[in-house]
This record gives structure tokens, C-alpha cells and sequence, in this order.
């Protein structure tokens, strides 16, 4: 048997599709192993680990996505200013206020390779705290999870 690989780049474009996904109801971490899987283009047959053989995802009602136990309050995201002192702390329900498309973002791109290949695929991943999304044009199918 032969194994068939990917050659170049633009011969992986030629077959990314969009899809989108309703997250209202879903739990954060299923849903983003989920999708970092579909970015990542390893539900293919032709899937090649350093060449972005994935799909885009767009995904709808990010505010409504849920989590399980008592992390609403325990779970923390971090970022830092650069300055002394200037960690700044907030919980997962004061980000879901104020910024729910960073959380699903941030469980996404935990879950994909941390070098330029996955720089590269967190950019197809569209997400929109509410029903609407501007991607209409490319028609996607909605992905069942």
C-alpha cells in the first residue's frame, strides 16, 4: 500500500471546507478538542502533520457554551502587561461577561501545536458570541459534534 502525503500547501487549500458549530449547551473542553480537531484537518484521509490540510470553523453563540463543576468561579485566565506587577486576573464568569469568544479561543489554541504551524491554523477559527456571523458567503455546513 501507498501512503498518500501532501505536497504542497496550495494543494491542501484546494480542499478546506467551512463549517460552523452552535455551541449553545456544549461543555468548553469537549467542544474545543473538537475543533482544534477539524482545524487541524485530522478527520481527513489525506491529514499531513506539518503541512494545514484543515478546514475552517465558525462558531455561533459562543456566550452560551457551559462548563462543568464549580469553574464559572475557580477556573482564572491570566495575562500580563509587561510591567511590574501588572498581572491581571479574571474569572471564567467575568470573561464570559466581558469577552465570551476569548475563552473558546483560548481552550482552541491550548489545544493545537505551539509552534508556526499552529499560529497559523487559529486563524481559521472564526468565533461570535452570538446566532450571526458574517460567513455566509462561503455557505458552511454545520458541523455535528
Amino acid at each position: 500500500m501507498k501512503t498518500y502525503t501532501v505536497i504542497s500547501a496550495d494543494e491542501a487549500k484546494e480542499q478546506q471546507e467551512w463549517y460552523v458549530v452552535d455551541a449553545t449547551g456544549k461543555t468548553l473542553g469537549r467542544l474545543a478538542s473538537q475543533i482544534a480537531h477539524v482545524l487541524r484537518g485530522k478527520h481527513k484521509p489525506v491529514f499531513t502533520p506539518h503541512i494545514d490540510t484543515g478546514d475552517y470553523v465558525v462558531v455561533v453563540n459562543a456566550e452560551k457554551v457551559r462548563v462543568t463543576g464549580r469553574k464559572m468561579d475557580q477556573k482564572k485566565y491570566y495575562r500580563h502587561s509587561g510591567y511590574v506587577g501588572g498581572l491581571r486576573t479574571i474569572t471564567l464568569r467575568d470573561q464570559l461577561a466581558k469577552h465570551p469568544t476569548r475563552v473558546i479561543e483560548l481552550a482552541v489554541r491550548g489545544m493545537l501545536p505551539h509552534n508556526r504551524l499552529g499560529r497559523q491554523v487559529i486563524k481559521k477559527l472564526k468565533v461570535y458570541a452570538g446566532p450571526d456571523h458574517p460567513h455566509k458567503a462561503q455557505d458552511p455546513q454545520p458541523l455535528d459534534l
